[in-house]
């Protein structure tokens, strides 16, 4: 068999291609949903460790050391099969909801440790020029922020979509269900594989030109 015929077989026939591109979607969709209510989850357990309150930073601090230290499997295998068991949400929401607590505790040290590493002293000259508590951080200390946390959040992203991979487990025909299937229907594993991890490289490398594209952007922006 030629390699044109083995790739028809895999990504052609009985519209395999549909399937890829199905399961391509259910990994996009947790990854992004996930992403986002976990940016926002993580703001706030950041607001909490950072808080003058003991309690609260006592809290924020077992969350992050909680969810960061719990391999992603394990925690999705027990929201599945032991929190939500007797719900009705399906799994895709139930992921979405374990991936977004996950990945928010990362988002909030990372928040954390970019915030520190922030010139305070610049937020305190502007208090004495009269600018209040929010403008300070809204003007001063969330660019810096946005500058600083930057290169690591797009790593996040990426890790994120990689740790979608697990998602199976839990009856979700996601990507890299969808290439083991295809793999054990024509008996191709390697060239199969491959092609997955080519998809998942993709989806990488679209995540580093956005990024890549926003910085282009905002030195634009500068420059005018």
């Amino acid at each position: 068999m030629s390699f044109s015929e083995i790739l028809y077989k895999i990504l052609i026939q009985g519209g395999s291609y549909n399937t890829i591109l199905k399961g391509l979607g259910a990994t996009v969709r947790i990854s992004l949903f996930a992403l986002i209510f976990g940016t926002v989850v993580g703001a706030l357990i950041c607001a909490l460790r950072m808080s003058k309150i003991t309690i609260f930073r006592f809290i924020a601090t077992a969350y992050i050391i909680l969810l960061r230290g719990s391999p992603v499997l394990m925690l999705l295998m027990l929201m599945y099969y032991g929190v939500f068991a007797r719900s009705t949400l399906e799994a895709e929401t139930i992921a979405v909801i374990t991936f977004s607590l996950n990945v928010a505790a990362h988002i909030a040290e990372l928040l954390r440790a970019s915030i520190s590493a922030t010139d305070h002293g610049q937020v305190e000259a502007a208090r004495t020029l009269g600018f209040s508590a929010w403008q300070g951080f809204h003007l001063i200390t969330l660019p810096q922020v946005v500058k600083i946390a930057k290169p690591v959040y797009q790593s996040t992203i990426v890790n994120l979509i990689q740790w979608t991979s697990v998602v199976g487990y839990v009856s979700i025909t996601d990507l890299t269900r969808v290439i083991n299937n295809i793999a054990s229907r024509t008996m191709q594993p390697m060239i199969t594989i491959s092609i997955g991890m080519l998809i998942y490289l993709a989806l990488a490398y679209i995540v580093h030109g956005i990024f890549a594209l926003t910085d282009i952007l905002g030195r634009r922006k500068e420059a005018a």
